[in-house]
């Protein structure tokens, strides 16, 4: 993939999703031939020439300041993901950064964690590089099925939500979840331009999936922390999680989905009883070979 093109999608679809009337111009829906804000309408509330503007939309390789970037992301009215998403975009080839090819490794600390998570009957994931999934504990193989046993090229999260049938069934909001999760791969995109794992996962994903191309071309980001999903799940029936993602000490790359329930509600003895459904001997947790 292109990060030229990326950056020149991003600055487009960003600058075409402000309205005239949000920053105090007159619509003119008669005479207005672009959605969103012209080119020197958003060069102007940056504070940089037209030319400057059009050079960098375009991806001429500007290497453009800091400053500009704030400006640029101030005018756009760019989120925390959003701007940071900008600013690795922008980055000249030189100072990119690439993905490491050795393995992710998981500490034992983390798979201790997922354990107790088990025991508290909140389904664990955790997901490193590309949304590759590392470790799933039992309770969340119940929820969501057992990962682990696709063959390796296959674990992958973003990939099971877009592409399996059983994730289209178990979510509730498929087409919301489904455009979350290729906003947080475009986010990875971003810091990972040249990774060809990646690239071979997009190139797949786009091939195969209409709805993938559709949300990917609409360079939306995300960058996940928190949220609820709903499940209709084929055995406990319909549940609302809450999640938390945490990003581990040890790798910055290395992301623990855990998800849980009020005590007392219904998805809460949900849980408790895919928790006793799947109880077994400890070493349960399945990890990424």
């Amino acid at each position: 993939m292109s990060h030229n093109d990326d950056l020149r999608g991003f600055l487009r679809s960003r600058r075409a999703r402000l309205r005239p009337e949000e920053i105090g111009l007159p619509s003119g829906t008669g005479d207005r031939r672009v959605k969103g804000l012209r080119r020197e309408e958003l060069a102007a509330l940056a504070g940089v020439s037209v030319d400057y503007y059009v050079r960098l939309e375009q991806g001429r390789n500007l290497n453009p300041s800091d400053a500009v970037l704030d400006a640029l992301a101030r005018a756009l009215r760019l989120d925390d993901a959003e701007r940071a998403h900008l600013f690795d975009l922008a980055r000249p080839a030189v100072t990119r950064r690439r993905a490491p090819r050795r393995p992710q490794r998981i500490a034992v600390a983390t798979y201790q964690l997922m354990e107790t998570l088990d025991g508290a009957a909140s389904p664990a994931l955790l997901l490193g590089r590309r949304m590759d999934v590392l470790a799933i504990n039992r309770t969340a193989r119940a929820l969501i099925g057992d990962l682990h046993a696709l063959p390796a090229r296959e674990r992958n999260y973003a990939r099971f939500v877009i592409l399996d049938e059983n994730a289209r069934e178990l979510h509730a909001d498929w087409a919301t979840i489904g455009a979350e999760t290729v906003a947080a791969l475009r986010l990875y995109a971003g810091r990972h331009p040249d990774d060809p794992d990646l690239s071979a996962l997009v190139g797949e994903l786009s091939v195969r999936s209409e709805a993938f191309r559709r949300w990917w071309a609409d360079h939306q980001v995300l960058a996940r922390t928190s949220g609820t999903k709903r499940y209709r799940h084929p055995v406990v029936g319909e549940l609302t999680l809450t999640y938390q993602a945490l990003t581990l000490p040890d790798d910055a790359e290395q992301t623990l989905f855990v998800y849980t329930a009020a005590a007392g509600t219904p998805a809460h003895t949900a849980l408790r009883l895919l928790a006793q459904w799947t109880a077994q001997p400890s070493g349960a947790i399945r990890e990424r070979v």
